[in-house]
């Protein structure tokens, strides 16, 4: 069968959507500069998904943001429902208690895919993203904790996947020794941390495990200057390495069907979809 070309427009959309997704509110112009459109292209996209429903212009600030119809797009997809029913609780808390923003991502592909943030709960948070930002495995502290402590298959596939398949280019080889040297140094220290230099962010991740089996990392964002790395790893580490030992846990009571203590204990959020905030009971 002929291969079918997609439709730009479409796609075009969906990446205008993606960008929606991933920012508490967007212009015009971060749409254009993000996925590299024309600003009139940037602009009939966004009045067209405010046409149709699914995104508003905000008069306040100009800004264009999701509405909540755009959830109905994903009724009936049920990929790792366990973040909210089990990982949601206990990131929450976490989240309270660090005052840094922190999430939970998971592996898809070639990069992590942040599935719970407490961005728009934290008042420290530099930049307020959403659940469905995509992080680089390599250039980021989720994805290499992820390769870190992953199977040795899995890892070097993933590799693979991150480097080009084949090893063909010239240096790779030893551009992947080094790598396999950080990541072993990551599974000494039992987290990863990376800086965003022009932005003087850090960000810091840990491995989640229900049992042997790797479910994916919780993070946490900091600005450096507010906290080093030796600050990091006495005041905050410890909460991480915590929290992500009873997702774990309650991971494995959910499969066997037990509710967590985490969600025995603590009321479930009730959320004001038409404010787009969370409202504590």
């Amino acid at each position: 069968m002929d291969k079918v070309k997609p439709v730009r427009a479409m796609l075009r959309v969906l990446d205008v959507l993606q960008v929606l997704n991933s920012r508490n509110g967007v212009t015009v112009t971060d749409v254009a500069n993000a996925i590299d459109l024309p600003r009139t292209t940037a602009y009939r996209v966004l009045e067209t998904l405010c046409s149709a429903g699914y995104a508003m212009r905000d008069g306040a600030d100009e800004r264009y943001r999701l509405t909540v119809l755009v959830r109905g797009l994903s009724d009936g997809y049920d990929d790792e429902a366990w973040i909210g029913e089990v990982a949601q609780p206990i990131v929450v808390q976490l989240g309270q208690k660090l005052i840094w923003p922190v999430s939970i991502s998971t592996n898809q592909g070639n990069s992590m895919l942040v599935r719970l943030t407490t961005d728009k709960q934290s008042p420290l948070a530099l930049e307020r993203y959403n659940a469905g930002v995509r992080l680089p495995l390599l250039n980021s502290a989720s994805g290499r904790t992820y390769l870190a402590f992953s199977p040795p298959p899995q890892r070097a596939a993933l590799l693979d996947i991150a480097l080009g398949s084949g090893g063909e280019m010239e240096g790779a080889g030893r551009q992947r020794d080094m790598i396999e040297k950080m990541l072993g140094n990551i599974r000494k220290s039992g987290y990863a941390i990376t800086i965003r230099q022009y932005r003087g962010e850090s960000s810091a991740a840990v491995p989640v495990y229900a049992g042997t089996n790797l479910l994916g990392v919780v993070g946490m964002r900091f600005m450096d200057k507010a906290v080093t790395e030796q600050v990091f790893t006495s005041r905050y580490l410890p909460d991480l390495k915590q929290a992500a030992a009873e997702i774990g846990e309650a991971y494995t009571d959910w499969q066997g069907g037990v509710m967590p203590d985490a969600m025995q204990q603590m009321p479930a959020p009730r959320w004001d979809w038409t404010l787009e905030r969370r409202v504590e009971h």
